[in-house]
């Protein structure tokens, strides 16, 4: 027996994919991390690709930390030793998948397929029988390197509806589980996807408690039953620890509130690793910047808080010294919106913000741009993602622009200024740890 093979782990994984989006996939994996935890399993769930609202609201489900991975953005090693250093004490492991099974590179299938988890095919098959049948053993076969546990059937009619598409699937594909239409466990939305669970934590609670009552109506309970087991491997992690120390005694203010909320527990993690004190306050109800030697102002929905954030004079007037002071700021989408000096929000209302980058922002609706991107900085490349629904103008020259990651077309800008430096991208610490330490460390 090797010696990889004695350090393996087995955990019953499912990963939870669908043909396409808006097919119930975050509901149904919140209620089974839910049905679990309730019978006393401990669950550890995972979101596949730069996503921050879905993993709150499975953070709330599973009570624990979501970590989101995907293999480009942060790396091979860095998901296998956090699906490794799950099942060390997971009694179940979910994974729900991002946009239609086989969409993005990688895909939610090419995961799958990397560490062996199983996957359920979450399809919403109102207004088709047969079909859904079609569809799911298409997807199926569609590659051989992929395993499918079977089909949940959400949106369910009737039970003659769940019938004829039983009947219809192969025997190698059952249906796990048929699911009756009902409005009162569908999740919240808004116009960039999912409410923050925070805006929303008793109501979706009374959403869980009822998905698990809708679990387990089914016919087909194949779902309420744990998957199979996995075997998950420790990573071959490079053992250099360059960044480690890199921020040693260096403080850093972040800013936490429902105008800025987009933070990888990653991103804290690979700054406590390097030696920085996290520290947070509210541009919404502080007065005062904690004491600090760098700053933080990460996505969000700051053009939801305009007028909030545009009359908080008190903490813009203590941002803007700190940044005429020459220390570190790093803003990303949300955080550029809010550098600016003004921001026009959905309502076509514009207001002052703080004017520590010259520009102007403004909401445009449903149009926007979102994709994986490369972040190409004087202090190192850093993998990062662009998803936004609004556009900045009379912004000054930009140092760089972000590398798509499958399209020649110059990607988002990059500014810096003094120690400012600000983008749309949302960059995903770990994967350049040394560059980012530079960004803080900046004068």
């Amino acid at each position: 027996m090797s010696n990889q093979l004695k350090s393996s782990i087995s955990c019953p994984a499912l990963f939870l994919s669908a043909p396409a989006s808006n097919q119930g996939k975050t509901t149904i994996t919140a209620a089974l991390a839910r049905y679990f935890t309730k019978q006393g399993k401990q669950v550890r769930v995972f979101k596949t690709g730069p996503d921050y609202l879905d993993p709150q609201i499975l953070a709330q489900a599973s009570g624990h930390a979501v970590e989101q991975l995907d293999i480009w953005m942060a790396g091979d090693a860095y998901c296998q030793q956090k699906f490794y250093e799950a099942a060390k004490v997971a009694d179940l492991i979910l994974v729900e998948g991002a946009m239609g099974m086989f969409d993005g590179e990688p895909s939610s299938a090419d995961l799958a397929a990397r560490f062996n988890i199983p996957l359920a095919i979450v399809m919403d098959v109102k207004g088709m029988a047969q079909t859904a049948a079609a569809l799911a053993t298409g997807m199926a076969n569609f590659r051989d390197d992929i395993k499918v546990a079977g089909l949940i059937a959400n949106r369910c009619g009737s039970e003659r509806h769940a019938q004829l598409i039983r009947d219809a699937l192969p025997e190698s594909l059952p249906l796990l589980a048929s699911l009756k239409r009902d409005e009162d466990i569908v999740l919240p939305e808004r116009h960039l996807g999912l409410v923050q669970a925070q805006e929303v934590k008793e109501e979706l609670e009374l959403r869980f408690e009822a998905a698990v009552d809708w679990l387990m109506q089914s016919n087909d309970n194949q779902l309420l039953t744990l998957p199979a087991s996995v075997e998950f491997y420790p990573a071959q992690i490079n053992d250099k620890k360059e960044h480690l120390g890199l921020l040693k005694d260096k403080k850093i203010a972040i800013a936490s509130d429902a105008a800025f909320s987009f933070i990888y527990d990653a991103n804290l993690r690979c700054l406590k690793e390097m030696g920085a004190e996290l520290c947070f306050f509210s541009p919404l109800k502080d007065k005062t910047l904690p004491s600090a030697d760098a700053l933080w102002l990460p996505g969000g929905y700051p053009e939801l808080h305009t007028r909030a954030l545009s009359e908080n004079t008190d903490i813009k007037d203590a941002i803007k010294d700190f940044f005429a002071q020459g220390n570190a700021v790093l803003a990303e989408c949300g955080g550029l919106l809010y550098s600016l000096n003004t921001l026009t929000d959905l309502s076509e209302d514009t207001y002052p913000m703080l004017g520590i980058l010259a520009g102007d922002g403004a909401m445009r609706g449903k149009r926007g741009c979102q994709g994986m991107q490369t972040a190409i900085l004087p202090q190192g490349e850093v993998r990062a993602h662009a998803h936004h629904r609004s556009r900045s103008q009379n912004t000054p020259e930009p140092i760089s622009f972000g590398r798509r990651q499958r399209h020649p077309a110059p990607g988002e800008a990059v500014f810096q200024e003094a120690g400012l430096t600000a983008s749309y991208l949302h960059l995903f610490f770990p994967s350049n740890p040394v560059a980012i330490a530079a960004l803080f460390n900046r004068t």
